[in-house]
Formats: structure tokens, sequence, C-alpha cells
């Protein structure tokens, strides 16, 4: 099928490989003239294991190109997704569609016979049929079904979960396009990955219902992590015990400094402005949301308690930045406001991460030095506080962390 991707974010780049890869016709499309001739070039603009090859290899077999030509791309498809960013509105936390809409209109212009086009942007409930309204008065005569089809990709693991995925959720009610979307997704008949088709209305609220309660999740276990250090408990243990429960499982109980990242922040914000404007506020996830804020701005408390020497002038070594293992995003990364607190006070920081350092001096303040490795942050520091659980740094050698320290003091967040 003959497939075009608007946005070559973090969802379009990958999805529009991943399609390719499967033997799909895809054309990434992004208005950014410098990023698409990154691409073309074979420069990756987002850390992502196994995505550098995996276009190289579909570019190379003329599956998949890169143009700054929506009308030229979208002419040509069958299948339009729509991935631009839905990042949070200043002012009242609802997701800004700005992008969305304008993505819209453009295609509503460059269709040409019957197109599906596809939200796989993260968008609030009825965004579906505001983009319906929308193309049908840019262009009345457009024969074209508007399909929701949310994303659900962990950033470290996005190819896996593409192409092989728990679910597929499929928001239409129009046969021709459910016949698209079946064939589109064809190739993953083989790993009998569930599709499920239903309301536009219900995937546009699945996407935000699952973020919502896996960051509920964290939060809960993060909570009951404070209540173990008071009573001498190890959440370790605890976690272990509560997710042996198939009921409950094991995902997402590790406790650490809070969520972050271009997911759970805005999409539960987006989803506790949407309930309340309904008139049905969702006080579960309104509390999450605080209770996340707040752990993140306590983490660096806990590393000033930790510390055995004045803060003014002592130096911390911070390991992790990134808001999870194996991406290099900075968004909402914990470690700002780690990092953040302890430069408020005085104190001095030194900081590795394996591959996020470079997005990290983009958010991070100007004192802060970036060392080569590990051993490196260490020397001579006062404090060590691994952030991020890297795998890289799970063999670490302790002892030799320990001699390079000036005051020994170690302390894993949690």
């Amino acid at each position: 099928m003959r497939v075009a991707m608007i946005g070559t974010g973090y969802v379009g780049l990958v999805s529009g490989t991943c399609f390719s890869d499967f033997g799909h016709d895809v054309t990434c499309v992004d208005m950014d003239v410098s990023k698409i001739e990154r691409l073309k070039a074979g420069i990756m603009p987002i850390f992502e294991p196994g995505l550098d090859e995996l276009v190289a290899r579909n570019v190379a077999g003329g599956r998949l190109r890169f143009t700054t030509d929506l009308a030229e791309a979208v002419a040509e498809a069958e299948v339009v997704f729509i991935a631009v960013g839905t990042p949070s509105r200043r002012g009242d936390g609802h997701a800004d569609l700005s992008y969305v809409h304008a993505a819209a209109r453009e295609i509503a212009r460059a269709a040409n016979g019957f197109t599906v086009v596809v939200t796989k942007s993260t968008v609030p409930v009825g965004t579906g049929a505001d983009l319906e309204h929308i193309i049908r008065e840019a262009t009345p005569e457009a024969d074209i079904a508007v399909v929701s089809n949310p994303e659900f990709l962990r950033e470290g693991a996005a190819i896996e979960d593409f192409k092989r995925p728990d679910r597929i959720v499929v928001g239409t009610d129009d046969p021709r396009a459910r016949e698209v979307m079946k064939a589109l997704y064809r190739p993953l008949s083989l790993n009998a990955a569930p599709l499920l088709f239903t309301e536009r209305a219900n995937a546009e609220l699945i996407k935000y219902a699952s973020n919502a309660f896996l960051a509920m999740k964290i939060t809960f276990i993060n909570e009951l992590a404070d209540l173990c250090e008071k009573v001498g408990g190890d959440v370790q243990e605890v976690a272990r015990g509560i997710g042996l429960d198939r009921r409950i499982g094991p995902k997402f109980l590790h406790a650490g400094p809070g969520y972050g990242g271009s997911c759970f922040p805005k999409d539960t914000l987006a989803l506790t402005r949407t309930a309340q404007e309904a008139g049905t506020p969702i006080r579960l996830i309104e509390t999450v949301a605080t209770v996340n804020e707040t752990r993140k701005a306590a983490m660096g408390r806990k590393v000033l308690e930790a510390l055995s020497v004045p803060p003014r002038g002592a130096t911390v070594a911070v390991l992790g930045l990134t808001f999870k293992p194996n991406t290099d995003d900075m968004r909402d990364s914990p470690a700002i406001n780690i990092i953040q607190s302890l430069v408020d006070r005085g104190v001095k920081i030194r900081a590795y991460d394996p591959v996020g350092m470079e997005e990290a001096r983009k958010v991070l303040p100007d004192a802060v030095m970036y060392a080569t490795g590990p051993y490196e942050c260490a020397e001579g520091a006062d404090c060590l506080v691994i952030v991020t659980e890297w795998d890289a740094f799970r063999a670490l050698d302790l002892d030799r962390l320990k001699a390079q320290l000036r005051t020994p003091v170690t302390r894993r967040i949690r």
C-alpha cells in the first residue's frame, strides 16, 4: 500500500519505517528542511535502538523516502497518517491541536481519490469528528474517511512494540476504511496481534486511559516506596510480591524519582482537563499528576539529606539524565528537577548519560559539567546519584566508584 506519514518525530519516524519494513511504500513528510536532509543522509533525529539500520535498509530497498512536499506525498497515498506533535497548551493544559488541524487542511487540498486519514498523534476524544469537519469545510467533495489509530510505543523498545504489539486499536465506522486498515496491518497477522475495531471516540479514549492507568501504577509504587523507607520495608520485594498477582502484573512497579517523558505528563493533564470540562472530573488521575510533581521535587531534598558536607561547594555526581533508559529524550525528565534543586542550593553537578548529554545541554543549567564515563563522573564527588536505570550502570564496580568519591556517600533514588 502507498502510505504518507505526516511528521517525522518519534511516532511518525518509527511507524513509517516499520510500515516500510512490512513492504508498504512509505513517504515520510516534514516541514523542517534540515531534518529531512539529515534523514536522507542517514542521520537520525532521535535515538532509538535499531532505528538507523532499519531506516537504511528500507531506503536502500526503495520502500522508504523523506520529503518536504506534503501535497505530492498525499496525492499518491491511499493512507495518510497524521503524526505531528500535540504538546500541552500553555495556560490550560489541553493538548495543542494546531499542528493536527493544519495537517488536516493540507491533506484535504491534496488528497486524490478515496483516502483514509489516520490520527496517530495522541489527541483528545472528539478530535476525529473535528478533523472530519475541517476536511469537509476545506474540500467538500473530498472522498475521505477519518480514522483513529493510537500508538502504544515505548521509547527504547518502539520497533519491537510496533512489530509485536499487545493490540492494534482502530477507531472507525466506515466499512471501506476498515478494509484498508486490515490490509495495512495484515503483515502482523502472523504474530496474532489482536486487531480491535471500535468507535472512533473509544479509540481516542483508550490511548489516554492506558497512559493514565500506567502513570497511576508508577505513582502508587513510588508512594509505597516512601512508606517502606519509614517502616523498614523493601519496596523491591513488596513490588515483586504484589506483581506476582496476575491481576496486577509486575510491569510499571519499579520505584523511582517519578515519571517523565513526552507522554505521561501531558496525557494525564489533557485527560483531566477533558474530564473537568465534561463535568466528570477524574480525581484519581488529578492526584496522580500532583503526587508525581511533588515526588520529583522531593528527590533533590533526599540528595541534600544524604550529603555529609554542606551543600554549597559540594559536588554531586549524577548518572543518568534521560527520563528512561535507551532513549535520548529529556522531556520532563526527573533529572531536570533534581539537578536544578541542587544547583539552587549551590551544589556543583557533574553528570553522565550514555546517549542523552547532547539533549541534556539544551535543558539543564549551564553550570553542569559533563563527564566521559561513570567513573570519571564520580571522581572527587561528595555524593553519587543514579537517576536513570541504564543497563550500563547495572554492573558498575562499586568499590571502584567508592574509591573515586571524595566523601563516599552513594544513594540510588527510589
